[in-house]
């Protein structure tokens, strides 16, 4: 088959119509207009370009349908493109983003978006989700909020900022009930909660998690806590460099306890080494460090339940029971 012959069947047949055919299902909570993250069994695939690239967060593995196809099933490049040719015409799941890209707001540039935003403010919609759905403590929100790191999202969703080594806003995480995703036109460096200049450096892979991570450590002094928003560009990778090259510094992996989060973990300690820091994997006991929070503040709501169900002990002197005094 000639070269223009492939790049043909590359575009009438997207990744996602591979991924459907071998039993895949689109994970949408946890996807994005630009990267939709799709499932089977243990297996993960992030498809990307608008359906013509993808990568596996689990391995190396990356590249168009054709290598897609190999990737997946183990057969040569000739096996590959013959099993894509007989995908053509092979519609997809329906759309799923609603949202136009041409809406109006795209008209502005990502910081102007951002400055649109309303902060959280107590007893708005974002603020409870933060606090009765996520269970964040009072203090971390509000100091998150006074480092202008909070938006009040849609439909009480919250906006995360990631910003550069200038603290300029680049893009920001979007997180609610039903809802995940990432600004679009936005870039993924890194979301920062802390003293800019701290040295210890926890690394984790949503915001939610970052914060969840320092409501349990009381928002330490010496850390700065920080997400890659579960992505690994360039950008976030040089961040990361930058911050744990400086003298003194220590890069704590704190991402997920699962196969995903233990991959993400190995690149940070490999990192370590490279730019000269200490580096140490704090991992949380269930999936992720939000989590982790929810399950304590429920074991917490249980003790103060059991508490006010224990019966008063009598006091020294008090009549018996049945033997009230005149």
């Amino acid at each position: 088959m000639e070269k223009a012959e492939l790049e043909e069947l590359k575009e009438k047949v997207p990744c996602a119509a591979v991924l459907e055919h071998l039993g895949f299902a689109l994970d949408r909570k946890q996807s994005t207009r630009k990267a939709m993250k799709y499932r089977r069994a243990a297996a993960i695939i992030i498809v990307i370009h608008d359906g013509k690239g993808w990568f596996d967060p689990l391995s190396d593995g990356k590249g168009d349908v054709f290598r897609l196809v190999e990737h997946l099933e183990g057969v040569p490049f000739v096996e590959a493109m013959n099993e894509v040719a007989g995908l053509v015409g092979f519609v997809p799941a329906e759309k799923v983003w609603g949202r136009e890209s041409g809406h109006r707001e795209l008209d502005l540039s990502v910081p102007e978006r951002w400055r649109a935003k309303r902060k959280p403010w107590a007893g708005s919609a974002t603020w409870h989700y933060l606090r009765h759905d996520r269970h964040l403590p009072e203090p971390v929100l509000r100091a998150a909020i006074a480092a202008g790191i909070l938006r009040e999202g849609p439909h009480g969703s919250m906006w995360a900022a990631h910003v550069d080594a200038g603290g300029v806003i680049t893009g920001w995480e979007e997180r609610g009930l039903d809802w995940r995703g990432f600004a679009t036109g936005g870039a993924k460096v890194l979301f920062r909660l802390g003293r800019p200049g701290a040295l210890r450096l926890c690394v984790t892979e949503a915001a939610i998690d970052a914060m969840s991570l320092a409501a349990f450590e009381g928002l330490r002094p010496d850390t700065l806590y920080l997400s890659t928003g579960g992505g690994w560009s360039p950008a976030t990778d040089g961040a990361i460099r930058a911050l744990a090259v400086r003298a003194g510094a220590q890069l704590v992996a704190a991402t997920d306890n699962n196969r995903q989060g233990d991959v993400y973990a190995c690149r940070l300690l490999a990192l370590a080494p490279e730019v000269g820091c200490r580096g140490e994997r704090l991992r949380p006991v269930g999936d992720d460090w939000n989590g982790d929070l929810k399950a304590s503040r429920k074991r917490e709501e249980r003790r103060r339940q059991a508490d006010c169900r224990m019966p008063a002990g009598r006091l020294k002197g008090d009549a018996p029971p049945g033997r009230a005094g005149p």
